[in-house]
């Protein structure tokens, strides 16, 4: 049954892995769905393909979060094309692992512009455009529970900003009836994160379940945030993460 009909969303970072899992999954709910998207037209197009074959309108955009104008833009864009938009999901980041003395100040700069700056941009831009029963939902990490090893500090930092910012959006945007809130995915197999990647055997040995989890496993859980029986839960922090932090 589908539970999104007539809903207009943008998922940011869109075109691969999550985003395009979550971007899928809520045009298969019956949602429209706007994406964006850095590099990677071709796949951006497929993306928007197998949206229009669920029976909904795709509508990818090139914008780059770590851009202000792109980040509180695309919205803007979105909205205007769609008509409304209910849902936001705050999918676009970039992951910098590497040790704290070899960081350069551009590092730290990209990381949080995409991370912190353009998720707090989108969701700007988002709670000005949405009515009630809107939802803004952000794809943050395991990391902000349980750093495993050396390497992680910049990233880490980077999401960790975000269970601040979903916690006082949920405060400010509640008495609107708008809700907010973070989802926490484990080791994902994605193109950044490959299941057969030189450290996955090191990664999934950390969660309880023993393997990385799938990109549609973490879209399922945004859909369910997204949808009608979400209604009541804002301000929380849910965990995808096969037993990462536990």
């Amino acid at each position: 049954m589908s539970t999104m009909n007539g809903k207009a969303v943008l998922v940011t970072g869109g075109s691969r892995g999550i985003g395009a899992a979550t971007a899928l999954r809520l045009a298969q709910e019956g949602a429209d769905v706007a994406f964006t998207y850095v590099a990677g037209e071709k796949r951006a197009k497929e993306v928007a393909a197998r949206i229009e074959a669920a029976g909904r309108k795709a509508l990818p955009l090139r914008a780059d979060a770590a851009d202000a104008g792109d980040a509180s833009g695309a919205v803007e864009w979105a909205a205007d094309a769609l008509g409304r938009l209910d849902v936001l999901v705050n999918n676009a980041g970039v992951g910098v692992i590497a040790p704290l003395d070899s960081l350069a100040l551009a590092d730290v700069d990209r990381v949080l512009a995409v991370n912190v700056r353009g998720a707090f941009l989108a969701a700007q831009a988002a709670a000005a455009r949405m009515g009630r029963g809107g939802r803004i939902i952000t794809i943050g990490s395991c990391m902000t529970a349980r750093v495993p090893g050396p390497g992680g500090t910049l990233y880490a930092m980077s999401k960790a900003a975000l269970t601040g910012l979903n916690r006082a959006l949920a405060r400010e945007l509640g008495e609107r009836g708008i809700t907010a809130n973070i989802v926490h995915p484990g080791p994902v197999d994605t193109d950044m994160n490959p299941a057969d990647g030189p450290y996955a055997a090191d990664q999934a040995s950390l969660t309880a379940l023993g393997r990385f989890g799938t990109a549609d496993e973490i879209a399922t859980a945004v859909a369910f945030l997204a949808g009608p029986d979400a209604a009541y839960v804002t301000g929380t922090e849910f965990s995808v993460d096969g037993g990462h932090a536990a």
